[in-house]
């Protein structure tokens, strides 16, 4: 029985679009998230940049996607087997052939160029307005802050220990240079928030490895990092956290860093510092979002987010 022209295409077209509303709506998700397609959010603006570029591609993706699963939804409507006749073959279709070679390459070609100049932005240097150099161990982090110097003469620096999870301090909406070595094998320095990571490599100038990015962080916040190269026993617990603090407040924990502490003796500490500026949970002293490096496996006792023993460097 023939079907009346204009009854399928149109009824096809309506439920397609009643189901997309319905997945949308059903998610509960905002336009921002739908847009993200599972993409987290980031603090930098090169994550962002990733963000647009992943958006772009997956639109680009699924208009690829629905017009193949159109051809094949209307062929297997439309072309169904109507008889035992042979259909009318085609061989050696030029101008086809050309088509379905020429649009691919373009496809691939549109792809590696965005996917270039967003890598070229994200690994962009200039001028940094603040340099850190993080400097990975077996199995924990110091950070070293070239510009600073202490009254002692050297430089300002934050090292973990098996009770303290390092904090690295950094200012936000400044462009921030991070210097990647190690002292023993490979790691990866890994902030989630950033999206982005890097081996570090021991003597990376010797072995002409790049070994320096750049990014500027947007707000203020508290971001656990990583090592995301498998190092060693307790590759697992080599964690780390960034406090962002806004300028004014970084440049109050520079000069904290950089006198002598009158109870100690000794100059401040990231711990001393952050305690005495008082700034509510961004100069908590301790890392709230990852527990400290505890190389006691049989230990039973479960040990609280942040709340580490000792001052810290």
């Amino acid at each position: 029985m023939a079907l009346k022209d204009g009854t399928r295409v149109p009824r096809l077209v309506k439920v397609g679009g009643l189901v997309g509303l319905v997945c949308v709506v059903a998610t509960g998700c905002s336009p921002d998230q739908v847009l993200r397609f599972g993409w987290p959010t980031g603090v930098t603006s090169d994550a962002e940049s990733m963000r647009q570029l992943w958006t772009w591609s997956v639109i680009a993706a699924l208009a690829v996607g629905v017009l193949v699963w159109g051809l094949i939804f209307w062929t297997v409507a439309f072309h169904r087997k109507k008889s035992d006749e042979l259909p009318r073959q085609f061989q050696y279709n030029n101008p086809l052939e050309i088509i379905y070679t020429v649009i691919p390459f373009v496809m691939v070609v549109v792809l590696f160029y965005f996917t270039a100049t967003t890598q070229q932005e994200v690994q962009a240097e200039e001028e940094p307005d603040v340099a850190v150099d993080v400097i990975s161990f077996q199995w924990n982090w110091e950070f070293r802050y070239p510009g600073y110097t202490t009254p002692d003469g050297e430089a300002v620096n934050t090292v973990g220990t098996t009770n303290w999870t390092p904090l690295l301090v950094l200012p936000t909406d400044s462009n921030v240079e991070y210097r990647l070595s190690s002292k023993d094998v490979i790691h990866s320095f890994f902030v989630p928030k950033f999206h982005f990571k890097r081996d570090t490599f021991p003597h990376p100038d010797k072995n002409n490895q790049d070994n320096v990015f750049q990014n500027t962080i947007d707000r203020e916040g508290s971001f656990v990092g990583r090592c995301a190269e498998l190092c060693g026993t307790y590759h697992s617990m080599m964690n780390f956290e960034v406090r962002a603090l806004s300028p004014d407040k970084f440049e109050r924990f520079m000069d904290l860093r950089t006198q002598v502490n009158p109870s100690t003796g000794q100059p401040y500490t990231t711990a001393e510092a952050l305690t005495e500026m008082d700034c509510g949970e961004l100069c908590n002293p301790n890392s709230v979002t990852t527990i400290p490096f505890d190389p006691d496996r049989q230990s039973s006792t479960p040990q609280q987010d942040g709340q580490a023993v000792g001052a810290g460097n």
